[in-house]
């Protein structure tokens, strides 16, 4: 049996920086090595608290690799195919490659209501109205962490029969109310590589992306679509930025 969709809509409103300042949004030209970006991440974390640095959403891709969180369990690792990352966000083992947008997200919560609960559930929101753009139905479940989308197919016995597939993984860390880590998309990213672990520990589950369902995007189009998303839930972004 699916499981359900959260039943109470999150209340968002205090998402919103409350002096208005745009967030930078920038987007890597190459992909970035992953200790090279938890590196960059730690510096901004640091400088925002402090009031010395903007905050920003950084979007890349990395090179194949899979990185486990706090919660990721050994037996979870299957195949060690790419380099393995452990990493203080929350969450267990996820994959990360071309073909996948990741952003991360560094925000100061101190200015957004410092309510980790309703951070993470307006990151689902942002996933989950980028994915709109593309007429794609996500959702999220309790029980299980990131975005989710029903899969509707004719079994071998010819009846009619459905699963949920993760298509956008999320895993975040808060110090000082300050957030790194952040989300992936799957835009086009070969699934056959999220065979070597068992993706954030669910078993019964599968994992899709855009390309996967049938639609033809590019990066450049899941990248607005986020943009446009993202301002919805937490305000205006700004281009650039050093």
């Amino acid at each position: 049996m699916l499981s359900q969709p959260l039943s109470s809509p999150p209340d968002l409103s205090r998402l919103r920086r409350d002096d208005g300042r745009p967030v930078q949004w920038v987007t890597a030209p190459a992909p970035v090595p992953y200790e090279e970006a938890v590196a960059f991440m730690e510096d901004r974390v640091a400088a925002i608290h402090a009031g010395g640095a903007e905050e920003r959403v950084w979007l890349l891709e990395h090179p194949p690799l899979y990185t486990g969180g706090v919660s990721a369990k050994a037996d979870d690792l299957i195949d060690a195919r790419f380099p393995v990352f452990q990493t203080g966000r929350g969450g267990q083992y996820t994959y990360h490659g071309p073909g996948q947008r990741v952003a991360y997200v560094m925000l100061d919560l101190n200015r957004r209501g410092r309510d980790v609960r309703a951070f993470v559930r307006g990151l689902e929101q942002w996933i989950i109205g980028a994915l709109a753009a593309f007429n794609v139905e996500a959702d999220v479940r309790d029980g299980r962490v990131g975005v989710w989308v029903e899969r509707r197919f004719v079994g071998d016995d010819g009846s009619a029969q459905s699963r949920e597939d993760k298509i956008a993984a999320i895993g975040v860390k808060v110090r000082r109310w300050v957030s790194f880590h952040g989300i992936s998309l799957n835009v086009e990213p070969d699934l056959s590589h999220f065979d070597g672990i068992v993706p954030c520990g669910i078993r019964e589950h599968g994992v899709t992306s855009l390309a996967d369902l049938g639609l033809i995007a590019s990066m450049d189009d899941a990248d607005a679509a986020l943009k446009a998303s993202f301002e919805r839930v937490f305000g205006p972004v700004s281009s650039g930025g050093a």
